[in-house]
């Protein structure tokens, strides 16, 4: 069966939570549950790095603000990253060309990266805590679960997959005033903070 439904779970996911889908990719192949893992991603030290990264997303994401600031970070690393799960798991299947299922991965991690993005700025725009915790949480045992349904049925997997990256672009659509409150709160916090640095550069020694 052609790698293809995987690619496209695996590069959703990546743009959600890039280093989990290397964790658990990487589980799955050393553990036997998929032969479609390479063995790239089986390796200890990537396991141990990839663990650790997901360690500190997990504490990251759940910050609000700090949330917002570790996603632009991750602009570029979630779609690299996606790319690259991609073209390893093509190469690995050798049913799909590495550059077709790059650009696949890739360009997948990039568009729920964005929607990922978004909506955190959409819920930074409340002033409690709580609604960080309960969506990275979700977006957490998401992926997880997303990931391993499709390690067994890619095919159903993709399908939902997709249901859930339109979904997630209609609703990035209806948030567009709340992310743009984010903004405008994070340009007074800034403009605030601006008078304090230069009272204080200005205090005489």
């Amino acid at each position: 069966m052609s790698v293809l439904p995987l690619v496209f779970t695996s590069g959703w996911a990546s743009g959600v939570n890039a280093y989990a889908v290397v964790l658990l990719l990487g589980i799955f192949g050393a553990t036997g549950l998929s032969d479609d893992v390479p063995d790239a991603l089986q390796r200890p030290d990537v396991l141990i790095a990839a663990g650790v990264l997901f360690l500190c997303e997990a504490v990251a994401d759940k910050i609000p603000y700090v949330d917002s600031a570790w996603d632009a970070a991750h602009t570029v690393i979630r779609p690299v990253s996606g790319a690259v799960v991609a073209a390893l798991l093509a190469g690995q299947s050798g049913s799909v060309p590495e550059l077709a299922a790059g650009a696949l991965g890739g360009s997948t991690a990039l568009v729920s990266h964005l929607v990922k993005a978004g909506t955190r700025m959409a819920v930074n725009s409340s002033p409690e805590p709580f609604s960080n915790i309960v969506v990275s949480l979700a977006e957490d045992l998401g992926v997880a679960a997303l990931l391993t349904f499709a390690i067994f049925h890619p095919v159903a997997a993709a399908v939902i997959t997709g249901a859930l990256l339109l979904a997630g672009v209609l609703l990035l659509s209806f948030l567009v005033s709340r992310i743009r409150r984010f903004l405008r709160r994070r340009a007074e916090r800034r403009a605030e903070k601006r008078p304090a640095r230069t009272a204080v550069t200005r205090r005489p020694g």
